[in-house]
């Protein structure tokens, strides 16, 4: 759910299962299509098949959250402020920059089951910011929709803008990726950059 490809042996040991079941269930979701494998030399990494898997998988994580009696979330602190979902910003962030965009009419509801589309007024300000709009549609996908977050049971945003805003905040140092996990860092500069360009105050 952070993106990045894994061996089967970093798997199982992240999983803290047996070699033989970790393949056992890595050969049942590629037969599914849920997973995509690259070879490389003697090793073999394991992905996501696509962002709507990650989607699919974080909206199911929620929902058997759900189930327990009461919502008390026992996501660590780390964690529920900032983290990966597959190639979006999830967390107490992601979801303020979900609510944010709506506020600022940056993005509006398109049509039932149809996401979000860009208003004219969000296209001049990402334009601003560094994000390239005209990139955005052009991609296979959707361009923004809210994602269910399992920590926080509240939209986050995803779709390519989703995307390019995580690889943006990436690039600039607004957010530091842990080496191995999905957990995101806001940095001293990213967080007056969230402040300045969204509204957004992160701790």
């Amino acid at each position: 759910m952070d993106g990045r490809a894994r061996t089967a042996t970093e798997l199982a040991a992240v999983a803290d299962v047996g070699t033989s079941t970790t393949s056992a269930h890595l050969d049942r979701l590629l037969k599914a299509r849920l997973l995509r494998v690259v070879a490389q030399g003697r090793h073999r990494y394991h992905s996501l098949a696509g962002p709507e898997v990650g989607r699919i998988l974080e909206g199911l994580t929620a929902i058997a959250g759900a189930m327990s009696p009461g919502f008390i979330p026992s996501t660590p602190v780390r964690l529920r402020v900032a983290r990966s979902c597959y190639d979006h910003i999830a967390g107490s962030l992601g979801v303020m920059l979900h609510d944010r965009l709506l506020k600022l009419e940056w993005i509006s509801q398109a049509g039932k089951d149809e996401g979000y589309a860009i208003s004219a007024r969000g296209q001049g300000k990402l334009r601003e910011i560094g994000i390239d709009i005209g990139e955005l549609e052009v991609r296979r996908r959707r361009v923004a929709f809210g994602c269910l977050d399992w920590s926080e049971r509240r939209f986050h945003l995803g779709g390519s803008l989703g995307a390019a805003i995580l690889g943006l905040a990436c690039r600039r140092k607004w957010l530091v990726r842990d080496l191995d996990g999905r957990g995101l860092t806001p940095t001293a500069f990213g967080r007056r950059e969230f402040s300045r360009c969204f509204g957004i105050e992160t701790s």
